[in-house]
């Protein structure tokens, strides 16, 4: 029978498999997705590499969003093949973490919104802006990228955006977009954008439901401000 000691020098698969994931460290967790190490370092200790990319205030794991194929091979022992695996791993787990909150998606509910959409536009690196065509059950029709700028600039055309709705049938919108800065509070440009966007869709007798500006873990949304009503 083995005591504590011997379960602390366990190799992660095997603590794994005996203490179950809880157990192990996210460099742990990370070593058995590499599953080997380089010469001089094992699959734990590069593990450790990868998770000192992440840089201030996401560091660790969500690192990895950040980081691209590219900076994950310039690690000694980390090749093509595992930096691939490592952002598969990143992307498996933003899907799986929207997927949980589709369960739930609320398209009258601005939080609710903004927190499916969250992980996926905050940490982009230039500004995105996305059309939600809704149905008459508040269900999403199509989501459209409508524009995708400069770190802090991005343009955006009313009539492409509603000829988008008219193709998808849309009886409602909502536009949202992503401040790279991390600060969602709304700029000139975007209130002017919200105020045209808005006259425009009462014209088109398509209501524009919400404007939310995404930040780090923050949202701004037009509504919920009383700036749509």
């Amino acid at each position: 029978m083995k005591n504590k000691t011997d379960k602390k020098q366990e190799k992660p698969y095997e603590r794994f498999d005996l203490l179950g994931p809880e157990s192990l460290t996210d460099a742990e967790l990370l070593a058995i997705i590499l599953r080997t190490g380089t010469k001089g370092s094992d699959a734990v200790e590069l593990s450790r590499k990868v998770l000192e990319l992440g840089k201030y205030p996401r560091t660790g794991l969500l690192g990895l969003y950040d980081s691209c194929v590219e900076d994950l091979e310039r690690i000694s022992g980390i090749g093509r093949v595992k930096a691939i695996k490592l952002k598969a791993l990143a992307e498996v787990s933003r899907r799986m973490h929207e997927a949980k909150l589709a369960e739930g998606l609320n398209v009258m509910n601005a939080s609710s919104v903004a927190g499916y959409y969250m992980e996926r536009m905050r940490h982009n690196k230039f500004e995105k802006v996305i059309l939600l065509s809704i149905d008459s059950k508040g269900r999403v029709l199509r989501e459209s990228e409508v524009s995708k700028g400069s770190v802090n600039r991005s343009l955006v055309s009313i009539r492409s955006i509603m000829m988008e709705a008219l193709d998808a049938e849309a009886v409602h919108l909502i536009l949202m977009h992503n401040h790279p800065s991390g600060d969602p509070s709304p700029s000139k440009e975007d209130n002017e954008l919200t105020k045209k966007l808005s006259e425009s869709c009462k014209l088109m007798e398509i209501p524009l439901l919400d404007h939310i500006i995404i930040g780090d873990n923050l949202y701004y949304s037009y509504n919920e401000s009383g700036l749509l009503r």
